[in-house]
């Protein structure tokens, strides 16, 4: 991933408004990883539920704007993250909703998915899996999941962008 900026970040927002991205809370973009991301995901420390994705497409940054469902699944489930195809235990895995973008968000109507909670899919998929003799190499597994992760985040996206 390319490597965004604040003024980058502020101005990509497609579900908010110009206010809202002038409040929003940064992650330390100092120790982002960039070569290790597919998209900027992280949630807001002074307002947990609020979380925000910023990605590259078509050549600009575009950040989307989400609310994690304060309820949580029952402990002892498990799920699976839509972007990262991941399962983990019910806790490590939210529901978030967006606001669709223009008219259709102002009047309420969202989308959602469920996300890992902590919006780490891009570090996650990297973990190659064990070699095994009978699948294929773990470098092109990995390949494969970065893959698959930037075509779901594309149809999330394009999902928040639909009127």
């Amino acid at each position: 991933m390319q490597p965004l900026t604040e003024s980058d970040i502020r101005s990509s927002l497609i579900n908010a408004s110009a206010g809202d991205g002038a409040r929003m809370t940064l992650p330390g973009l100092h120790e982002v990883l960039w070569e290790q991301r597919d998209y900027l995901g992280w949630r807001d420390p002074k307002s947990p539920q609020r979380a925000y994705i910023v990605q590259w497409r078509d050549g600009r940054p575009v950040g989307m704007m989400l609310r994690a469902a304060e309820n949580r699944m029952r402990p002892g489930m498990n799920a699976m993250c839509s972007l990262c195809q991941t399962h983990r235990p019910a806790g490590q895995v939210s529901l978030f909703s967006a606001p669709r973008a223009g008219e259709a968000g102002r009047e309420g109507n969202t989308v959602g998915t469920y996300i890992c909670a902590d919006l780490a899919c891009s570090l996650t998929i990297r973990v190659p899996p064990p070699a095994l003799d009978m699948q294929p190499d773990p470098a092109e597994i990995v390949e494969r999941r970065i893959a698959t992760l930037q075509t779901r985040l594309e149809a999330f996206t394009d999902n928040v962008l639909a009127s």
